[in-house]
């Protein structure tokens, strides 16, 4: 399978004073806005290590349920909150943490299940930055 997505950002001023946008193709996000308050302070809108963990965290999700799958579990829920560290420059660590509910898996089964999908996500795979994960199996 062979496919491509789109995102389109845009920019106006400098970097500190200035503001932009970014639109997905699917306008999930529609001009969602984009500033130096809401990527290094607190602000209304979104910024790149935002995105990226979201695309993280979605993208482990959905690889673990089919991964799942494939060894006969189907999750009621698999929950994944990303959390990106950006430091001096760089995206120097993102947490991947887990809480799933996995009818007949064991603790050991889901764990090692998760740890495969942190390592074949392709996103995961995209980033050049350690990666750690916390699985939590919950009843």
């Amino acid at each position: 399978m062979k496919f491509t997505r789109k995102a389109n950002a845009n920019w106006q001023g400098t970097g500190m004073e200035g503001k932009g946008s970014i639109t997905t193709q699917s306008t999930t996000l529609d001009k969602a806005q984009l500033s130096f308050k809401t990527r290094f302070d607190q602000g209304v809108g979104t910024n790149p290590e935002e995105l990226i963990a979201a695309a993280h965290s979605g993208c482990f999700t959905m690889q673990l349920s089919f991964l799942l799958n494939e060894g006969g579990f189907t999750a009621d829920d698999l929950a994944t909150e990303a959390t990106v560290t950006f430091e001096d420059g760089s995206i120097t660590l993102i947490h991947l943490d887990l809480k799933g509910k996995v009818p007949s898996i064991s603790a050991e089964e889901f764990e090692k299940t998760a740890a495969k999908a942190k390592e074949i996500c392709p996103i995961s795979k995209l980033l050049n930055t350690t990666i750690t994960l916390t699985a939590t199996l919950v009843s």
